[in-house]
């Protein structure tokens, strides 16, 4: 083959399309980072150097997408360092895709596309996808994706500014504005590429769209004409995401896997309380949401203090939204009286959780050295405004 060169990022990545780039690539499916130097030595001697660095920082880059995308879809897939941190996780991207299916969507704009998470999990819901990414090198990996993947037929790669896109030919749009610059994360909406004035303009063209937006948008920034849905994986919040087309003025709380769907009723905040025999600690989509009191109310319980998104009650009751544990303890916040305990208890494993406290986990761990065989919860917090320790375990 030709010269590489590593200069240009374009050459590069065309470089590993060829019959040899995906000879070394499949070469490195099982490559270990650890023998890098003794791996890259070898392989010059045989291959170009800049295509050897193209195809190991390829297969570095697969090796971080396994917890996005499954091992099956990351080994065959092609990935930027940004696309690998930006794209949408599988799970996440085919719940959203499943839900436009089922919304009888068969066509979708999916602008900012990325390397292409959304638009493979909409092609394989059987909707017939447009991606457009302004970056010449992102388009180029996403439609390489769309080919290793199989599903060419079904997702169209463009590469333009998605502003100057006609999408009057499809049910939907999808945006997913860039939300990191040149400085890390943008908070501003407006300060995102597009802005989310136009991303919401672009919507509303459309008979359905959806908008993926950082989960920490202001409540009052929803428009009311959408829906704003926030969501988690495995616990953890990922995205919101503000639908037009659907349900406008619902706010909803999915959770995955499942789905399992919480949706508003308006209820006022809880009551507060007096801690009782259970704390339940509420997944982060249902707290970003404001859902806590939906939730408390299937619980039967409170507040622990009215700026602390946990939740008491004297019984352990079911609930898909929610971990219970069963308290034990509640003591003044005291560093002494919390090593005492669990020393007494022979407390050795201990999870730290904070909520309305300064205290790092790792500092109060270095201060009490848990020592022994059992395990316990601690929960650093404040109780009707006073500093608080509550001790327990998983109910």
């Amino acid at each position: 083959m030709g010269r590489v060169n590593d200069l240009d990022p374009l050459a590069s990545f065309a470089a590993l399309l060829t019959d040899e780039g995906r000879a070394l690539l499949d070469s490195l499916d099982a490559y270990d980072p650890a023998q890098e130097l003794a791996t890259a030595t070898r392989l010059r001697r045989e291959h170009p150097t800049a295509l050897v660095s193209a195809a190991l920082g390829q297969a570095r880059l697969r090796q971080r997408a396994v917890a996005k995308f499954g091992a099956e879809d990351a080994r065959r897939m092609f990935f930027t360092p940004n696309g690998v941190e930006q794209a949408t996780r599988r799970s996440v991207a085919s719940y959203r895709a499943e839900r436009f299916a089922g919304l009888g969507v068969r066509s979708v704009a999916d602008l900012c596309s990325g390397i292409g998470g959304d638009a493979i999990a909409l092609a394989r819901a059987g909707i017939q996808v447009l991606a457009v990414d302004r970056d010449p090198l992102t388009a180029e990996v996403a439609r390489a994706n769309a080919d290793a993947l199989g599903l060419a037929e079904l997702i169209e790669v463009r590469c333009a500014d998605v502003t100057e896109v006609d999408t009057a030919g499809y049910d939907a749009v999808f945006v997913d504005p860039a939300r990191r610059g040149g400085r890390g994360r943008i908070f501003d909406p407006e300060a995102y590429s597009p802005p989310l004035s136009w991303a919401i303009g672009a919507a509303r063209t459309r008979p359905h769209a959806a908008l993926k937006i950082a989960p920490g948008i202001p409540h009052e920034a929803v428009p009311e004409d959408a829906e704003a849905e926030w969501i988690s994986d495995g616990g953890d919040v990922k995205e919101a995401v503000l639908w037009f087309g659907t349900r406008p003025g619902t706010v909803g709380a999915t959770l995955l896997p499942g789905p399992r769907s919480l949706t508003g009723t308006g209820l006022p905040d809880p009551a507060v309380r007096k801690v009782g025999r259970f704390l339940y600690e509420p997944d982060g989509a249902v707290i970003r949401a404001h859902l806590v009191a939906e939730v408390a109310e299937q619980l039967g319980g409170g507040l622990i203090d009215e700026t602390i998104a946990y939740i008491t009650a004297d019984e352990q009751r079911a609930t898909q939204y929610a971990t219970a544990y069963e308290i034990t303890d509640e003591l003044p916040f005291s560093l002494k009286r919390l090593k005492a305990l669990l020393r007494e208890r022979g407390v050795g494993v201990l999870t730290v959780k904070k909520r309305g406290s300064a205290v790092e986990p790792e500092e109060l761990r270095r201060r009490v050295k848990p020592q022994g065989p059992n395990a316990a919860t601690v929960f650093l917090t404040r109780v009707a405004g006073a500093p608080t320790m509550l001790i327990g375990r998983p109910a």
